[in-house]
């Protein structure tokens, strides 16, 4: 069979997280990736491990109910996949895939209490980071998305919806400076250019802006300038900080070599649910703050309001859903590998008050030894890619607490991990989805675990790298743990 077939018009089936929409050709499973269901695409496709994949494609026919993209940048800007649907639409589409794969890890029955929509669908990033690049080979200077697909061409943000338009301003501000000075983008390859990108911060409920023009130290333009033309703007937050970042690394990421301030401070403050927190350019916080008081008060509502409770945030980050279940506890512990985000934490409890939560910078697969008390609730946010099975068996095994709240950005690794607490007798009892990124594929999952002891002997079977086999439970880390960690593991009752 032909590894690419070009010019197939192929009529999308179904949806699968990501961000691939899903059909057959000739009796085989094909993946568009950005594709939706309905819609009818041409596209060359690649043989890849049994299936077709494509990543681009050519709309012949849109989809039953979908209306026109209102940004001109959708479909080449590497943001937004759900322009062209309804709102509605796009958290139904949302709900199907979580259950979905939810479905497939064999969860059980589980109360879902809904998706919960944000408060706004556009202008809700409170944070952006724009690229410097050009608008294609030998172009002019570009500043916005990366175009999907591309290293260095970047599809132009000047009317993305999803930031409000003081960003757009200040972005729009930034790239007419530098158009009129001889500096360039900075290219990986050739290892030539100054300008690599512009970070914003606004906090939606204060108005607090906080600006970050981030070059190599080949830069040699005044930005005195540039931080008066900043300055000088219309805007409807106010500008408290203006930043230069140097950074002379060969990956195209944000890291700071040396900071220079230009203008004011390098913080912002954002208001959540009654308290107040501070913000420097490199912090954790969640980029949508009306999303964010839905997201924890969520958890605040699973975790209930009996007083007198001692509850576990691991992976804690800067501490803001222990703050905001303070008031209901008699003493919250937050544990977070990241020094800073904890001297943050500690930072941003101080400055409300909060007297019963304590910060602890450690890895909380060793630091669950030594903490003081078994609690009543654990609150769990780990990274995208979930927890590590050896850190999931000793936190259920050593802490055994009642109940845990579960906090997933990514349903893949949710449904990794939920099997593997049902080995340690903890059952997800309920469930709800926040859209916490309107417009994207992403969406926010919220599930309770209930502790029950066990009835009987339970029966594992493992699936690791090289196959089915049947292993103890108290192995099941152990042997884990010795695996890639990208192979597939996956747990079943038998």
């Amino acid at each position: 069979m032909a590894k690419k077939i070009d010019n197939v018009e192929i009529k999308i089936e179904d949806f699968i997280f990501p961000n691939k929409g899903t059909a057959h050709y000739n009796g085989v499973k094909a993946e568009i990736a950005n594709a939706l269901p309905g819609q009818t695409v041409k596209c060359s496709l690649y043989k890849k491990k049994g299936k077709y994949v494509s990543n681009s494609f050519e709309i012949i026919k849109g989809a039953d109910g979908e209306i026109p993209s209102d940004c001109p940048s959708f479909g080449s800007c590497g943001g937004c996949v759900f322009r062209t649907l309804p709102y509605e639409r796009e958290l139904e589409l949302k709900k199907k895939t979580v259950f979905d794969i939810l479905k497939a890890a064999d969860i059980g029955d589980i109360r879902f209490d809904g998706i919960k929509s944000s408060h706004n669908i556009d202008c809700y990033r409170n944070k952006m980071e724009f690229s410097f690049g050009d608008t294609g080979l030998g172009g002019e200077l570009s500043l916005g998305m990366r175009k999907r697909n591309s290293f260095y061409e970047v599809a132009s943000a000047a009317e993305c919806k999803i930031v409000c338009e003081d960003i757009r301003k200040i972005l729009a501000a930034t790239l007419d400076f530098f158009k009129n000075t001889d500096e360039k983008f900075y290219n990986r390859l050739r290892k030539e250019g100054s300008l690599r990108h512009l970070l914003v911060r606004r906090a939606q409920f204060t108005g607090e802006i906080l600006v970050a023009l981030v070059s190599t130290s080949s830069l040699h333009t005044d930005l005195t300038p540039l931080a008066e033309s900043l300055l000088s703007l219309s805007l409807e937050g106010n500008i408290t900080g203006i930043l230069h970042i140097i950074n002379d690394g060969a990956a195209d990421v944000v890291r700071a070599d040396k900071t220079k301030i230009l203008f004011g401070r390098d913080y912002i403050y954002e208001k959540l649910l009654g308290l107040t927190f501070k913000i420097s350019l490199f912090s954790f916080f969640q980029t949508n703050s009306g999303g964010a008081e839905i997201l924890y008060d969520t958890v605040r509502t699973y975790a209930g309001n009996e007083p007198n409770r001692t509850i576990y945030d691991l992976y804690c980050g800067t501490g803001t859903i222990a703050q905001l279940l303070s008031t209901n506890a008699k003493q919250v512990i937050g544990i977070e590998i990241v020094e800073e985000a904890v001297e943050a934490a500690k930072i941003n409890a101080a400055l409300n008050n909060i007297q019963n939560c304590t910060f602890i910078a450690a890895d909380v697969l060793s630091a669950i030894d030594s903490l003081p008390s078994r609690p009543d609730t654990i609150v769990l946010d780990p990274p995208r890619e979930g927890l590590h099975p050896k850190a999931l068996s000793k936190i259920c095994q050593n802490l055994c607490a009642p109940s845990i709240i579960y906090v997933s950005c990514k349903p893949t690794s949710l449904a990794r991990d939920l099997p593997l607490f049902r080995l340690h007798n903890y059952t997800p009892s309920r469930l709800t989805l926040i859209d916490l990124f309107p417009r994207t594929q992403h969406v926010e999952t919220v599930v309770m675990l209930s502790h029950k002891k066990p009835d009987s002997v339970i029966n594992v079977k493992v699936e690791f790298g090289e196959g089915e086999v049947k292993v103890p439970l108290d192995n099941i880390a152990k042997r884990a743990e010795a695996h890639k960690p990208k192979e597939r593991v996956t747990y079943k009752m038998i």
